[in-house]
């Protein structure tokens, strides 16, 4: 179902593209098309969040003809995809070190939206960029402040101010730079299921930023999460997070690794915490689609003076550039 409605939105995205999908759904021929973009809508299937489709158009988006403007609606924060306040708080400023900027590059959330009935909508806009910069991104630097969002939605407002004390009085041991914010969506823009969470990013002096996040259980599924104990948890999720390190957090490894093979005919690195599974696998679809490879070199804690391994990547550009942005 969430995929039928992932392949309905690749298809919006581009321009002839041929999908064939056989009558038990186990293969799918596709044929793709011109990344075309420009203004459009989706509605997601609510049985995953909007963070599954996000993360893919993350990818996309920078090679479109026209710049994007998609305005996506289904569940903004669950307990299985990184929702949308992660992605804005990491993905951007990580798409920024690639030369993607500007004004209109932006996620803007108009309406949470829990599972299991969703009702969030957000926005998301990119420019377009005709070739990215290379980075060298190997140094993550000390952290300098933490910043968050408890957010609640069809609850007590309460919820949201509870979350933020519990998860302060394990933060608040490490630096005094904290605020989280509270955000109380009334009405209409807070979906339609009630639910609560809350998101915490962490930035170094060098402009890292780490994340990590934790919503409540589905209305209806599971037992209740005291506020205190989500809070708690987030904060050791967080630390967690701090503790593999690296420029690049776990969620967005792959989006690094990705970009950083597109870039121009010149040497990328970046340095990274341990490797999540599915960056692994990730690793050799670039592999098998772009036939490059990453020199991976291991950094032990040792070395670096804190923290779980690290790993440094490095890998040469495919001087890929953008043939169908316009140029005026």
């Amino acid at each position: 179902d969430f995929e039928a409605s992932f392949i309905r939105l690749i298809d919006k995205v581009t321009n002839g593209s041929r999908i064939e999908i056989n009558q038990t759904g186990t293969t799918l021929y596709y044929q793709p098309g011109l990344l075309y973009g420009g203004s459009l809508e989706h509605d997601c299937s609510p049985s995953r969040g909007i963070g599954y489709y996000l993360e893919s158009l993350l990818c996309l988006a920078p090679f479109m003809k026209h710049p994007l403007k998609i305005v996506l609606r289904g569940v903004t924060n669950d307990q299985v995809d990184p929702s949308v306040d992660v992605l804005k708080a990491t993905a951007l400023p990580l798409l920024k070190k690639f030369g993607i900027d500007g004004e209109s590059l932006e996620i803007k959330i108009n309406r949470r939206g829990m599972p299991p009935k969703g009702g969030g909508e957000i926005l998301f806009a990119c420019p377009v960029r005709k070739v990215l910069r290379p980075i060298q991104f190997t140094d993550p630097g000390k952290i300098k402040r933490i910043r968050g969002t408890a957010y609640s939605v069809r609850v007590s407002p309460q919820m949201a101010n509870r979350m933020v004390e519990s998860a302060r009085g394990i933060l608040n041991k490490f630096l005094p730079d904290i605020y989280i914010y509270t955000d109380h969506m009334k009405g209409v823009n807070s979906g339609k299921s009630p639910g609560f969470g809350m998101c915490l990013t962490a930035e170094t002096i060098n402009g890292t930023i780490l994340s990590a996040e934790l919503a409540s259980n589905p209305q209806g599924q599971g037992a209740a999460v005291l506020p205190e104990e989500l809070g708690q948890n987030c904060a050791k999720l967080l630390l967690e997070e701090i503790y593999r390190g690296g420029c690049v957090d776990s969620t967005n490894q792959s989006l690094a690794l990705l970009l950083m093979t597109l870039g121009q005919r010149d040497v990328s690195k970046v340095l990274l915490g341990p490797l999540s599974p599915y960056t692994i696998e990730f690793l050799r679809h670039l592999r098998s689609f772009f036939q490059i490879m990453f020199k991976i070199e291991t950094k032990t804690a040792e070395e670096e003076h804190m923290g779980g391994e690290k790993v440094l990547m490095t890998c040469v550009g495919i001087g890929f550039s953008n043939l169908s942005k316009t140029i005026r």
